[in-house]
């Protein structure tokens, strides 16, 4: 009986300092999508006409393009009604599944949304398949020369995070096969920034903690050649989510980093509304569509690092750039360089 006396009363401080330390321009913190609804929870498309299925307060709401929102009703068997919005003449519509149960459309009157399988649906990295051999990619890199820069620019003084805040996880990807290409691009999974913007970090790391959360960083600075390497692996129509190597890269400056939230309590990274370095548009820090719990995430990691000197780059909600980025020349060396003092 002591113990769990101990434990409500751990339980209701943690309540206490979450909500006096969270960010006032956040609303309150959501419950999580009831589980039944999670199967629906998606992008639907019927020639060129997008409807995103979302979770909002334990409900299904459906988005047009438009931005035009409207409650959706479960009935029996798949089936549903509309509330309100666009579709509120029409009689309801209904749930396409296949054989293994998973939600494969939605049907409005006489027209089928085809739900749109973009990879990463089920939590797993998103893939694409390079355009040439990674090996001949990392050949060509290695010996090709980064833009020529003019200007003064200040003296880079790259650290390694964790050296700072030891609390602060990894998940370097580009050191595993677990990124899009599918293979190792870094020989040591490290995370080195210019010290301001390492400092900016672990500063929002200690922040998150009053309100049970951490930082976990996916990537940090990059060397130039592996960003040439993104670019030249990349499909043309997915080169949006990587950087121009003719121009460098913000992470080529030691300015950028990858990051996301973690669980105190369980040390499991949070769900976003996409998974890390997803190639589509629920990549955007603006994205309308996932849970409640999801978007509430996106957020309150934005909150916390924007506090701190960074901005959420436009594209991808998981890369936040350090204020002075545009300070600091592109970096060439590798990170065996950096640990011997180049």
């Amino acid at each position: 009986m002591k113990t769990r006396t101990i434990r409500n009363l751990f339980a209701a401080a943690f309540v206490f300092v979450f909500f006096a330390c969270a960010p006032k321009d956040l609303p309150p913190k959501p419950a999580s999508c009831p589980e039944h609804l999670l199967g629906f929870i998606g992008e639907y498309s019927h020639q060129g006409d997008t409807l995103y299925l979302l979770e909002n307060n334990q409900k299904l709401i459906l988005q047009t393009k438009n931005q035009e929102r409207f409650s959706l009703e479960l009935q029996t068997k798949g089936t549903f009604l509309f509330s309100s919005g666009k579709f509120s003449n029409e009689p309801g519509g209904s749930f396409e599944q296949n054989k293994a149960g998973v939600t494969t459309g939605l049907k409005v009157g006489s027209r089928l949304f085809a739900k749109m399988f973009l990879g990463g649906e089920d939590g797993g990295t998103f893939r694409v398949t390079p355009l040439r051999p990674i090996a001949d990619l990392r050949r060509e890199a290695l010996i090709a020369s980064p833009p020529v820069e003019n200007g003064q620019f200040l003296k880079p003084m790259l650290v390694e995070v964790i050296s700072l805040d030891s609390t602060i996880k990894l998940d370097i990807r580009y050191a595993s096969t677990n990124n899009f290409a599918s293979t190792p691009f870094y020989s040591q999974a490290r995370a080195f920034l210019q010290r301001p913007a390492a400092e900016g970090v672990v500063r929002a790391h200690r922040k998150l903690k009053s309100l049970g959360y951490g930082l976990l960083i996916h990537d940090a600075y990059r060397p130039w050649y592996v960003t040439k390497m993104f670019w030249d692996a990349t499909p043309e129509d997915k080169r949006l989510f990587v950087a121009d190597p003719s121009k460098g890269s913000r992470h080529n400056r030691g300015c950028a980093v990858d990051i996301t939230l973690y669980d105190l309590a369980t040390g499991d990274v949070v769900e976003m509304p996409s998974g890390y370095d997803e190639f589509s548009e629920r990549a955007y820090p603006h994205y309308p569509g996932g849970t409640s719990l999801q978007r509430w995430h996106r957020e309150l990691l934005k909150w916390a690092l924007e506090q701190e000197g960074f901005k959420v780059y436009e594209w991808e909600w998981w890369h936040f750039d350090f204020q002075d980025w545009q300070k600091y020349p592109i970096g060439t060396l590798t990170f065996e360089q950096i640990e011997s003092g180049k």
